[in-house]
């Protein structure tokens, strides 16, 4: 005998019609067993492995939302922060050009108040030598003047022989030279 033969052999039975389950070859006190095994395995999963997993996925996402929202707020603070910097650059370069332009403005100043101050003081310089010039010349003329009042006195003297009193000497050599210098 076969193997299908014996198949056949053992599936009947003596006075039995076989049912839907038999014929297919399911036992369906197995199968009930089973179903009521997925069922209590199905709300044990539901209960307590479920929850845990959907809050742990949950918490995940939130995480990750609250890291992509960090991420924008960074990425937006430093573009703010970025042009704040350009804005405190600009502003720094604008005040080193006014700083620039004051000094040179400043230094400028200097320089012709320096020279001013300079020429100030060469025009006093200028202006002190010419009056102790006038000074040393009228010195000069007083003293030249005087030599020859003595010069003539003694050549007037030794032309008429006589000695003049001093007082009478200048008068008559201012007047002789007084006379000469109108001329």
């Amino acid at each position: 005998m076969t193997v299908y033969q014996l198949y056949f052999a053992s599936t009947e039975t003596v006075g039995q019609k076989p049912g839907l389950f038999e014929s297919l070859g399911i036992d369906w006190k197995m199968l009930l067993m089973q179903t009521v095994a997925f069922l209590a395995l199905l709300w044990l999963l539901n209960k307590y492995v479920f929850p845990v997993l959907t809050k742990t996925i949950d918490d995940r996402e939130q995480a990750i939302e609250e890291s992509q929202r960090a991420a924008h707020d960074a990425s937006k603070h430093a573009a703010e922060a970025e042009e704040k910097m350009k804005e405190m650059l600009q502003e720094a370069r604008t005040q080193a050009a006014d700083i620039v332009t004051t000094a040179k403005e400043q230094a400028e100043k200097l320089a012709s108040d320096s020279d001013k101050k300079a020429k100030d003081r060469a025009e006093r310089i200028i202006e002190t030598a010419h009056e102790d010039i006038t000074k040393e010349v009228e010195r000069a003329r007083i003293s030249l003047h005087n030599e020859l009042i003595d010069l003539v006195t003694l050549a007037t003297e030794k032309v008429t022989s006589k000695a003049l009193t001093k007082s009478v000497d200048k008068n008559e050599i201012t007047n002789s030279i007084a006379g000469v210098s109108k001329k």
